[in-house]
């Protein structure tokens, strides 16, 4: 298992207790296994003094209005290249079966195309492959960073450039501006919100005319492999709580 993928992966999810409890413990399970460099590694540390120390309220409050109320950062990453057009959907039922053929059955409400997810699966791959997955999407990354970045300050931008470095790639510039050149939402708009979100589902039944070359490269070179346990991140770092 990749550890620092699979810590990064419960970085972007919604905080809870379990989370809290684990966050002690990630930056030490990082450096163990030596993929991020100290600088990625600081650079997580007010996070992760955040969660393990701020009230969980605020918290998921902030979590909300960050990733749930603005589409610009949604952690949905095919929200970013098809939003909710046909496409979207023929990508998904692609990324669905590419998890089931590697031993990942997907659980919970989120999509399959769910950051954490995605990050979760990859944390069971071989870690040239993982890489060569996070290359194909580093220009979403390097979006939501750069957005966060924006906002001010924000704890959560670092975890977008670990897994930036973690690629070991560069942005083409065209995808980059293509997601960059799309102005910000105001998470505290909510009329605005709620017109922007009130578009056709997606949908994940078989349509011959769906499919998407993009989607499909972003993890089509994935094989079988076992889904890791949450619990592991505990064990990746002797054991200790």
């Amino acid at each position: 298992m990749i550890v620092t993928l699979k810590a990064l992966s419960a970085l972007l999810t919604y905080p809870g207790e379990e989370l809290q409890a684990a966050a002690p413990e990630i930056a030490p399970a990082l450096r163990k296994e030596g993929l991020l460099d100290d600088a990625r590694i600081a650079a997580l540390e007010p996070l992760l003094r955040e969660l393990a120390t701020r009230d969980i309220f605020d918290l998921q409050e902030r979590f909300v209005l960050l990733f749930d109320r603005s589409r610009t950062l949604s952690l949905n990453l095919f929200e970013h290249v098809h939003g909710e057009s046909r496409d979207r959907g023929g990508a998904m039922v692609d990324l669905l079966e590419t998890y089931r053929a590697g031993g990942f059955e997907p659980t919970g409400p989120e999509l399959p195309d769910h950051l954490p997810m995605l990050l979760e699966f990859l944390a069971s791959r071989p870690l040239a492959e993982a890489r060569e997955m996070l290359a194909d999407a580093v220009h979403i990354l390097i979006a939501l960073a750069e957005r966060l970045e924006r906002r001010g300050a924000s704890p959560y931008a670092p975890v977008f450039r670990a897994l930036e470095s973690l690629s070991a790639a560069s942005a083409a510039a065209d995808l980059l501006a293509e997601i960059t050149g799309l102005p910000d939402d105001d998470p505290e708009d909510l009329a605005a919100l709620d017109a922007v979100w009130e578009e056709a589902m997606v949908t994940f039944g078989p349509d011959p005319n769906a499919g998407c070359p993009a989607g499909r490269d972003l993890l089509s070179r994935m094989g079988p492999g076992p889904a890791p346990d949450w619990t592991d991140l505990k064990a990746a770092d002797g054991g200790r709580r």
